[in-house]
């Protein structure tokens, strides 16, 4: 018999950001009061389910993502540094037109080519960091299942090359939000399916607005 082996690429949860910055790979940026209840959601989701493996990107988003794992699983938190945020150049900066870093022509010479992109890490070397941490999550869990927490573009990249989808892409079609969790399906070492879950559904920025604006 294959062994199948689930390994679960978790979102990490809302970040506190106030000015509005690209965070990228910046340290000092944490979840806010809302990103940890993401995170307690999503756990909870988790419990009674065979996991055997935790990993986190060293970010500490991800990292206080994973706390309620460790706990709800029984499981330490392995620091996996392929998980990481993908590199950007426009880091620590706001990026837009009106206001924002894209005003100035010294910026411009970044934006040449989206399809690698030039701006930033490649989304082959993305893909491949990540499909290779996922690899060793699945040896570690063979037959079971793992949890890697990580961030947006790497889980998307990683989700593209896998159904074989350009890796280029706009990024508001990303289907890959707060606190949501993408499963890979192995069996035996190859992957067989990928299925998209948010389990903090309810407790997204829109949805929560809404939510206690009806007084719940």
């Amino acid at each position: 018999m294959t062994d199948v082996t689930v390994v679960h690429l978790m979102r990490h949860g809302e970040v506190h950001n106030p000015d509005g910055v690209l965070y990228g790979r910046l340290p000092g940026y944490h979840l806010s009061a809302l990103g940890l209840e993401m995170a307690e959601v999503v756990a909870a989701a988790f419990t009674g389910r065979d996991v055997a493996y935790l990993a986190a990107s060293p970010l500490e988003r991800a990292q206080e993502t994973a706390v309620p794992f460790a706990r709800v699983l029984d499981l330490p938190v392995v620091t996996d540094a392929r998980l990481v945020e993908a590199s950007n150049h426009f880091q620590g900066l706001t990026f837009g037109v009106g206001d924002g870093s894209l005003r100035h022509p010294r910026h411009w010479r970044y934006l040449r080519n989206p399809f690698r992109p030039s701006w930033g890490e490649p989304y082959r070397v993305q893909a491949g960091r990540v499909l290779a941490a996922m690899a060793d999550a699945r040896d570690a869990a063979l037959g079971r299942e793992a949890v890697l927490v990580s961030h947006q573009l790497p889980i998307w990249t990683a989700r593209s090359f896998v159904e074989d989808r350009r890796l280029w892409h706009d990024p508001r079609k990303r289907e890959c939000t707060l606190a949501s969790v993408t499963s890979f399906t192995y069996e035996g070492l190859d992957i067989v399916a990928v299925d998209y879950d948010e389990p903090a559904r309810e407790l997204l920025p829109a949805r929560a607005s809404k939510r206690f604006t009806a007084g719940a």
